[in-house]
């Protein structure tokens, strides 16, 4: 297991734990990150990183990446 900030962009990976306190992970999952689901990484900039899940594009910082693990 890895945080999504390891991810290579371009390859689809599972998402296998979303980490962080309660309000966190609620605000991941109602953006599509759930176990079990699939999230790609599009690109990354600055530390932000712009992610497919769920057949739509989302921006996330560093920050939630890595409590999102694949």
């Amino acid at each position: 297991m890895m945080p999504l900030t390891m991810a290579n962009a371009g390859e689809p990976n599972i998402i296998k734990k979303v980490g962080g306190k309660e309000e966190t992970r609620k605000f991941l999952e109602n953006l599509g990150f759930v176990t079990g689901g699939t999230v790609t990484v599009v690109s990354e900039t600055g530390g932000n990183m712009i992610v497919n899940v769920k057949d739509s594009r989302v921006a996330i910082g560093k920050d939630m990446a890595n409590k999102i693990m694949i």
